[in-house]
């Protein structure tokens, strides 16, 4: 029986040509070995399993090769070829900084790079996971780094970059390695498959590729364990099953809930996953993913930003069709609130249930928004009411006002309405009332193509109005309603308009009423000491109503109360021992001489 080998050792390249999702950087590397441009130190960082080393074994190959192909490949058949492949080189040296950090590690290294290369051109030392090595044995390599041998060539691998010292940073030419795209990932896992005559589905790999999260190495590992679960079938349901994946239909499924807002459907959905035994923080978050490709699909210049295999794609782009943008704005928001409070929620179902139900009402709020108002005719039937303010003149006799809205895809914006309000009798008025033009309130919205303006009254016509308005009519300014009062009955009305304040909740207020008694400063001139600021203000909010309804039940419009901070002093308590000491002395001043005498000290 044959030693099994690994997908990621069994296929890992040889050459330039063969790496995956690097090309900027091996195409780099091939101009520089053909121009001979070689620095003497490379630094290759990135994530996990995207081909660092890989990379750093294929320049060390490529550079010795004595056979060199056009395109600046490495021709696999030379003797310095074949003891690479062998693992026999004496010229490629790879150390394990995790496990050599110490300095005298680097001293040994350093010894080394002394001898010259035999049978090659250069004598190529890889590094890896070189941000392992501490602090001194960096600073015993930088000598060396800086300035080695012509033949010496080092090439350093790190994933965590930020942790190489800055001087070692500006001796190295760096590369980037990016994460590898989840189509290239899939691509080479189908060319894999068929290599090795496995069947396979498309969806399948694509889901691989995506649970690598950029690793082409992770990737291998999960196709090698799919491919043995599955005995040699990788299908779109091998992999969900065996890899803890929650399947695309469900999410469809949700969001066509969520669009026919059919809420039982949806916490039944919901149940289903956590039967499976998924957890709610990966279903929300899932979710958003989708609420993000569903927006993605509605534009055909982002569709490129979809990875997913063309299959899934199909049902993104329809589904997106029947989704609108705010709709698909609004879920992913609620669901982002969803996901930040699910670990602090004490119960997650719970929070996970409200975010669902909040997006199976969404459909409903807008089209609370977008939908005109009915309004009361003149016959007393309902009307639809038009979309587009009009101008409506004043019947005699009667002055009425409608209620103007106007909505946009985003939010509603609806101006105030007023109550029928019946004018006075006098004839002097209604001649004046039946020229006047009124218009309904209009709201200025932004990006709107429909001008809006309000009429405004004219002084003339303002000065008719106030001048056609007799005096007498205002109780207020008689001069006449000077009446006489008693304390007692100013205090009687003082407890009945506390019991009003009561009844309408505001307790902070209703406080300050029964926690002092007013003070008559002048016949109709009263006091009421309140403990703060904040009740001051309380208090001067009210003080309107207050009047108006002492004056009007009093018949006396001269009645004033104002409310005064009743200052509180602090006395404050020794707490540090120099404190208790001045607190003493301040009784008793013997106490002072005595330290200085004895130069005494607080503690």
């Amino acid at each position: 029986m044959d030693n099994f080998i690994v997908s990621a050792r069994k296929y890992r390249p040889v050459i330039f040509e063969t790496v995956v999702g690097q090309q900027h950087i091996t195409n780099t590397l091939k101009n520089a070995i053909k121009n001979n441009q070689l620095a003497q130190a490379f630094l290759f960082c990135g994530p996990r399993g995207v081909g660092k080393t890989t990379c750093a074994r294929i320049l060390a190959k490529t550079i010795n090769c004595t056979d060199l192909q056009p395109n600046g490949e490495a021709c696999g058949v030379c003797d310095s070829c074949k003891s690479f492949q062998n693992g026999n080189s004496f010229n490629i040296h790879e150390l394990d900084a995790a496990s050599n950090n110490s300095v005298d590690d680097i001293r040994s290294l350093i010894e080394q790079v002394r001898i010259p290369p035999q049978g090659a051109r250069y004598k190529v030392y890889i590094i890896d996971e070189v941000h392992m090595l501490s602090q001194a044995a960096f600073n015993a390599f930088l000598k060396t780094l800086e300035e080695p041998p012509h033949y010496a060539i080092f090439i350093l691998a790190t994933t965590e970059k930020h942790k190489i010292l800055p001087t070692i940073l500006s001796r190295c030419q760096i590369f980037d390695f990016n994460r590898i795209r989840v189509d290239d990932m899939a691509t080479h896992l189908a060319s894999i498959a068929e290599k090795e005559s496995i069947s396979y589905e498309t969806d399948g790999l694509h889901i691989i590729a995506q649970k690598a999260d950029g690793g082409l190495r992770d990737a291998l590992s999960m196709f090698d364990q799919i491919v043995s679960f599955s005995d040699g079938k990788v299908t779109y349901r091998s992999v969900i099953d065996n890899l803890n994946i929650l399947d695309y239909d469900y999410y469809f499924n949700i969001t066509d809930c969520l669009l026919k807002e059919d809420t039982a459907k949806t916490l039944l959905f919901f149940d289903e996953i956590l039967t499976k035994g998924f957890d709610g923080a990966h279903f929300i978050s899932g979710l958003s993913e989708h609420f993000r490709n569903l927006l993605v699909g509605k534009d055909t210049s982002t569709l490129k930003l979809l990875e997913v295999s063309e299959g899934i794609k199909t049902k993104y782009l329809q589904q997106s069709q029947a989704s609108s943008v705010s709709f698909l704005l609004s879920a992913m928001n609620i669901a982002n609130q969803c996901d930040l409070n699910y670990k602090l929620s004490k119960n997650q179902r719970l929070q996970v249930e409200l975010a669902l139900l909040k997006m199976c009402n969404l459909l409903a709020v807008f089209n609370l928004a977008t939908t005109p108002l009915t309004v009361m005719s003149d016959d007393g039937q309902l009307k639809k009411k038009p979309d587009t303010p009009a101008v409506a003149p004043i019947k005699e006799g009667k002055i009425t006002d409608e209620v103007s809205i106007v909505a946009d895809t985003q939010a509603p914006y609806v101006t105030t309405q007023t109550q029928p309000v019946n004018p006075p009798d006098e004839p002097e008025k209604k001649a004046i009332a039946a020229t006047i033009v009124a218009e309904k309130p209009k709201v200025f919205i932004p990006n709107s193509n429909a001008s809006t303006s309000v009429k405004i009254p004219s002084l003339k016509d303002i000065n008719k109005i106030s001048d056609a308005a007799p005096v007498e009519d205002d109780p207020y300014i008689k001069g006449s309603a000077k009446e006489d009062f008693t304390f007692d009955d100013f205090l009687k009305l003082w407890n009945t308009h506390a019991a009003t304040i009561k009844a309408e909740g505001k307790m902070s207020l209703f406080t300050i009423f029964i926690s002092e008694v007013p003070k008559m400063l002048s016949p109709n001139i009263f006091e009421i000491v309140v403990e703060n600021k904040v009740q001051e203000n309380l208090f001067k909010n009210e003080k309107p109503a207050l009047l108006n309804y002492l004056r009007s039940s009093l018949k006396n419009f001269t009645i004033d109360v104002n409310p005064r901070v009743e200052e509180q002093v602090v006395v404050k308590r020794p707490y540090t021992s120099q404190e208790k000491f001045q607190y003493m002395a301040a009784k008793n001043p013997e106490l002072i001489e005595l330290r200085k005498r004895f130069n005494l000290d607080f503690d």
